[in-house]
């Protein structure tokens, strides 16, 4: 028995003594409305060296995640998601260990990278396993946009898929769902027709040299232009859940059309990041250099007959159908609403709509910008519908964006 008290209290000791800080961290909903899956994120710089952590709500564990945003493998941040009542506040325990490995959860997003298996003939085309997390070709590649499987970097969140194209382009191109679910791991956006008889989703989209949804692009001065020339570009995976993903695009010694002379490169790096239970992704844009005096430009691609709107405060949508590809005896024609929101901030002028874009004009305040871009698929079981709907849900999707549950962190 004496034995037995002694490992118990050596376990006990050893647990203390791996427990770095314990904060608790209060977090409200400011609205009258329901808040679901709302993200708190919390920098660890104050706390030292973090490998683990564990966060409870009236003794209750649930998920967190622990990222390391500059991949100098030191956590950065921790997130975890919360779901409040109209107008609640609740006390979050947060413990935060120097040792040990991150909790493993249930994932609720998904990224992916992957070459194809040129070796193995017989892997199918939503089937392939060269997988990787990080890919740079120089600016002068000849055919960057077909080294990727799936053309480049994908991710998703239980409600939306996205590819973003590994070339000049960089445009975000969108895979539509019928049922609330991950599938990208199953069709790696080739889906076959035993999987489409099960319910899967597919492409939705054509985006050809159009914006696609929300893409991030030069201006020069007319219209937006691709992110070339560049010396090199980058896609890779920051992040793999299972709570959020997050993807960057790094672009280095891309000359952005200016009117300065000579022009001076610059290294750009655009983040997605996908928040589990969220359709709409957040684009953060950082520059190593102040680029106030540039002109850039993104939007969302006039799907053919689409019907627009916006509020003219930097939200800007539309609702479309059209063949997401050429071949229209294969693919059936796919409805789907379009959005992005844009800080006041930034915008320089919102621009007529044209047959390629409904475009914004616009106006990086230093170093860094940020927006959201968002989508529905008309094949939800779980979505809208029709524009009216879209249009509706958007102006209440904004309302929450400029409400966000206020966080306060006690005891750092």
């Amino acid at each position: 028995m004496r034995k037995l008290i002694c490992i118990s209290l050596l376990c006990i000791c050893s647990i203390t003594a791996s427990a770095t800080h314990t904060i608790s961290v209060l977090v409200s909903n400011p609205i009258s409305s329901e808040r679901k899956d709302q993200p708190v994120v919390i920098s660890l710089k104050p706390y030292g060296e973090v490998r683990s952590a564990l966060v409870t709500v009236n003794g209750q564990e649930i998920p967190c995640q622990l990222d390391d945003l500059d991949q100098d493998e030191t956590f950065d941040e921790l997130c975890f998601l919360v779901d409040l009542n109209k107008k609640e506040q609740k006390k979050y325990t947060v413990t935060l260990y120097e040792t040990g490995e991150p909790r493993s959860y249930p994932a609720r997003v998904f990224t992916e990278m992957v070459l194809r298996n040129t070796s193995d003939k017989k892997l199918t085309k939503n089937n392939q396993n060269n997988f990787i997390e990080s890919i740079t070709v120089r600016g002068d590649a000849a055919d960057a946009y077909h080294i990727q499987h799936h053309h480049g970097v994908d991710f998703e969140s239980e409600l939306n898929g996205i590819r973003i194209y590994f070339d000049a382009r960089q445009t975000l191109d969108l895979y539509g769902k019928y049922y609330q679910r991950l599938e990208l791991k199953d069709t790696q956006f080739y889906t076959n027709d035993e999987q489409k008889a099960q319910g899967y989703g597919d492409d939705v989209l054509w985006v050809g040299q159009t914006f696609g949804l929300g893409a991030f692009r030069g201006w020069d001065g007319q219209k937006p232009t691709h992110i070339e020339p560049v010396r090199s570009r980058t896609q890779r995976i920051i992040s793999y859940g299972p709570l959020r993903t997050i993807v960057e695009l790094f672009d280095r010694g891309w000359q952005a059309p200016t009117t300065n002379t000579p022009r001076i490169p610059l290294n750009m790096t655009i983040r997605y990041t996908q928040y589990a239970g969220h359709r709409d992704t957040d684009v953060d844009v950082f520059f190593n250099k102040d680029v106030s005096d540039y002109r850039f430009s993104t939007g969302v691609i006039n799907v053919k007959g689409s019907e627009e709107f916006s509020d003219k405060k930097g939200l800007r949508a539309c609702w479309g159908a059209d063949y997401p590809a050429a071949d229209t005896t294969k693919w059936k024609r796919e409805t789907v609403g379009l959005a992005v929101l844009v800080p006041q901030k930034n915008i320089v002028s919102e621009e007529p709509a044209n047959k390629d874009n409904y475009a914004f004009v616009l106006q990086v305040n230093g170093k860094h910008m940020a927006y959201k871009v968002n989508y529905t698929s008309a094949n939800e079981t779980f979505g809208y519908h029709s524009a009216k709907e879209w249009f509706n849900y958007l102006k209440t999707w904004r309302r929450e964006v400029e409400d966000p549950v206020i966080v306060k962190i006690d005891n750092p």
